[in-house]
């Protein structure tokens, strides 16, 4: 009995080395390939900004109404891509026929990348900017210089804020 399961034995380890020994083996390759095209994203927290009435003997600067303006600047660009963030005005304020240079509205700005400036109708000013790609979240504070020479009227302009990622 113990020769006969040896046998046994020995049939089944030499059947297990013979599939082994006829075993195959096979690889094949996948080529994986992604696109990432430069995009860009933005997002002002305001639509409108209003500046109040005001005395100029006793508020030099006119802030506005809505406060600090929240902004979010997204963008997909290379390593070395330079991101910006401009605001460019379309005219000065106007009001009929009457108007107050746009160059009195400045701007403070909290948040990295984000800095201060004037507002302009012929030169996109920065805002923001950074190199590479990613998502920058900042603030500006609008002021209007008061002053009396200003005509009377409701004056308006149209501004536009321009994020660009190469």
């Amino acid at each position: 009995m113990k020769t006969k399961l040896f046998a046994i034995g020995l049939t089944i380890g030499a059947v297990a080395l013979v599939q082994t020994l006829w075993a195959a083996s096979t690889t094949s390759n996948v080529t994986v390939s992604a696109t990432v095209s430069a995009t860009a994203k933005l997002s002002v927290g305001a639509a409108t900004l209003t500046f109040p009435n005001s005395d100029p003997d006793t508020v030099a600067s006119i802030a506005a109404t809505e406060g600090a303006v929240s902004i979010s600047a997204k963008a997909k660009t290379g390593t070395a891509g330079a991101v910006t963030l401009t605001l460019l005005s379309g005219t000065d304020l106007t009001s009929g026929s009457d108007t107050i240079d746009i160059s009195n509205m400045t701007w403070t700005a909290s948040g990295a990348g984000f800095v201060a400036g004037t507002m302009n109708k012929t030169t996109a000013q920065t805002v923001a900017s950074w190199t590479g790609s990613g998502s920058r979240s900042g603030s500006q504070t609008f002021a209007l210089a008061n002053s009396w020479a200003y005509p009377t009227g409701s004056f308006s302009a149209t501004a536009t804020y321009t994020l660009t990622a190469p």
